[in-house]
């Protein structure tokens, strides 16, 4: 009799390893990617307002937010250590192929992107066209940093982990998790300077939310990203000069001819209403496809539509129209359109279609 108590207890405890293994393994293989800002920024004081970006690396990301192995099995790489000011093209592409290179292993079922949330709607459209998986790639940031009273950081952090481990995440393009908010890298924008509620899907709003790690899913994205995309930087090294040029009143057209002498190949106006210029900038712009420069009518407003061939004429102006892509996301989309093409009519079916 002991001897069979004996096995069955041996039996029991294989069966309690056997499910806490296969548990285990369960769980998804998610990588953290560190690239900087405030959400690794420090500062002297924990009630001070000034800080330095990029100051924590991503290990202790990590280590700050231990409920995320409970989630998934995690791994993290440092990318990048700035604050997102310094963002730059050079990242961007060092970002994007590391991105696909993890996204393209069995092993890997998902990606956190730790960014700054100055430019975090650029770098977020940037992966939704050229990131070719259909895996969830989310990105988060902070408005506080790491040493703040009542930091966001780590929550961010969390909920990113848990939306990147959600099999209902993947196909919906790159993901932007903030305070709660799912958003979609197409369709957000930061409305205010030191809020944590600054990010807003205004247009269509949010894709889902994620409370505590309970997401809830509202739609999907409307337009091509990721997989689905024809955009790539697949061995490019260097993307082309876009400038976006602000238009005020009696704003001086020498600003967009500059550019064009300092040798843009893409120039973006930020528009007034809906995507208007002055006479005499519009006359630039003219000269400036004449030279063989891709303009693009976006707008300064914060949402809306820039119709084509509404406030300008785009057919005698050569011009396209930014459809519903601000100033930031406009110069992000041209830069890799101009990779395929410098017709403007081509160009114009990109915006339309991403």
């Amino acid at each position: 009799m002991k001897k069979f108590n004996k096995l069955s207890a041996g039996f029991l405890l294989l069966g309690l390893l056997a499910g806490w293994s296969l548990q285990a393994a369960a769980k998804p293989n998610i990588v953290i990617l560190a690239t900087g800002g405030t959400i690794a920024g420090s500062a002297d004081s924990q009630t001070q307002a000034g800080y330095t970006s990029g100051q924590v690396g991503v290990d202790v990301l990590i280590n700050a937010v231990p409920q995320i192995k409970e989630l998934a099995n995690i791994s993290g790489e440092q990318v990048a250590n700035v604050g997102s000011q310094d963002m730059s093209d050079a990242i961007w592409l060092k970002l994007a192929d590391r991105v696909n290179a993890l996204l393209a292993k069995s092993d890997v079922d998902g990606i956190v992107i730790t960014h700054g949330t100055d430019t975090i709607e650029e770098t977020s459209y940037f992966l939704n066209l050229v990131v070719k998986s259909d895996k969830p790639v989310v990105m988060t940031a902070a408005m506080r940093p790491s040493t703040a009273l009542s930091a966001d950081g780590p929550l961010n952090i969390y909920n990113a982990v848990a939306v990147a481990a959600d099999k209902n995440a993947a196909g919906r393009g790159v993901l932007v998790v903030v305070n709660d908010d799912i958003h979609g890298a197409r369709s957000f924008t930061k409305t205010s300077t030191t809020d944590v509620q600054t990010f807003r899907s205004i247009e269509y709003g949010l894709i889902g939310a994620s409370l505590y790690g309970d997401n809830r899913w509202f739609r999907g994205p409307f337009r091509r990203h990721t997989s689905g995309s024809d955009l790539s930087v697949k061995g490019v090294k260097e993307l082309p000069r876009v400038d976006v040029i602000y238009i005020t009143a009696d704003v001086s057209p020498d600003l967009i001819t500059a550019a064009v002498n300092n040798g843009a190949r893409g120039i973006v106006t930020a528009g007034v209403g809906n995507g208007n210029m002055t006479g005499a900038a519009l006359e630039a712009v003219k000269a400036a496809v004449k030279k063989g420069v891709v303009v693009v009518r976006a707008s300064r407003v914060t949402s809306g539509t820039v119709g084509r061939n509404v406030e300008v004429n785009d057919d005698e102006a050569g011009t396209v129209a930014s459809a519903e892509h601000n100033p930031g996301r406009s110069r992000v989309l041209l830069k890799l359109a101009l990779l395929e093409t410098s017709d403007p009519k081509k160009i114009q079916e990109y915006f339309y279609s991403y």
